[in-house]
C-alpha cells in the first residue's frame, strides 16, 4: 500500500468516525433495544496468505453455537428484520472503520476472504492479497448481484461452500486483479462513489 492510499484511508476514516459517531451510537442503542446482545459480529478474515485479523460488523443474524462459511440461502432465515435493514444500506459495516484505522483494511480493495478459501486457493490469493483488502471494491460492485443470485439458491452449507469456491472465488479474483493493475486514488474515489450510489438505490 502506498503512503498516499494509507493517508486517504486514515484521513477519511477519522473524518467519518467524527461525523458518523453519533449515528453509530444511536444504531447501537436501537439494536440493543430491538434485538439485544451481542451487538457486534467479529469473525476471522485474511489480509495476507498467512495474516489473519478480526473483522468487525454489526450483528445482523441470530446467534448460533457455530457459524462458519459464507452466507447463502441456507442462512437467510437467520437474518433478523433489523439485520436485513442494515444490510441493504451496508450500515452493518460501520465498525470496519476501526479495521481501517488499525490498518487491516483499506476503503477500497478485494473483500477479505475466509481462511479456508485462502488455504484452498493459495496461489490465487497470493496475487489478490497483494492489495490491502477493502470495505468495497470493483468485485464488490460488479459481482454482487451475480454472487447473491448464485448463493441464494443454495440450501445447505456444503452446497454454498462448493458454489462459492468453484464460481465466486475465481470470478471475484479476476475483477480484483483488474483493480490491482489499475489502482490509483482517482479510481478509488470512483469506486467509493459507485458504492454510495448503489447503497441509495438498494436502500430505496
Amino acid at each position: 500500500m502506498t503512503w498516499q492510499k494509507r493517508f486517504f484511508d486514515l484521513f477519511f476514516a477519522s473524518l467519518l468516525v467524527l461525523v458518523l459517531g453519533p449515528i453509530l451510537l444511536a444504531l447501537l442503542i436501537w439494536l440493543l433495544v430491538k434485538q439485544g446482545r451481542p451487538l457486534f459480529y467479529v469473525a476471522e478474515r485474511m489480509k495476507g496468505v498467512d495474516q489473519p485479523f478480526d473483522l468487525w460488523k454489526l450483528r445482523t443474524m441470530t446467534v448460533v453455537d457455530r457459524d462458519d462459511g459464507v452466507s447463502g440461502g441456507n442462512k437467510t432465515a437467520r437474518i433478523t428484520p433489523m439485520g436485513n435493514w442494515l444490510r441493504r444500506r451496508r450500515l452493518d459495516e460501520f465498525p470496519q472503520l476501526y479495521n481501517i484505522l488499525k490498518g487491516d483494511l483499506s476503503f477500497v480493495g478485494p473483500r477479505p476472504p475466509l481462511r479456508k478459501y485462502v488455504s484452498r486457493h493459495p496461489e490465487l490469493y497470493a496475487q489478490v492479497l497483494q492489495s490491502r483488502p477493502g470495505v468495497t471494491g470493483l468485485a464488490s460492485i460488479a459481482y454482487h448481484r451475480h454472487e447473491t443470485a448464485l448463493l441464494q439458491r443454495c440450501n445447505s452449507a456444503e452446497e454454498t461452500d462448493q458454489i462459492y469456491s468453484r464460481h465466486c472465488v475465481p470470478g471475484k479474483a479476476r475483477l480484483d486483479l483488474i483493480y490491482q493493475r489499475h489502482q490509483n486514488l482517482c479510481y478509488d474515489f470512483d469506486l467509493v462513489f459507485q458504492t454510495i450510489g448503489n447503497i441509495f438505490r438498494r436502500g430505496g
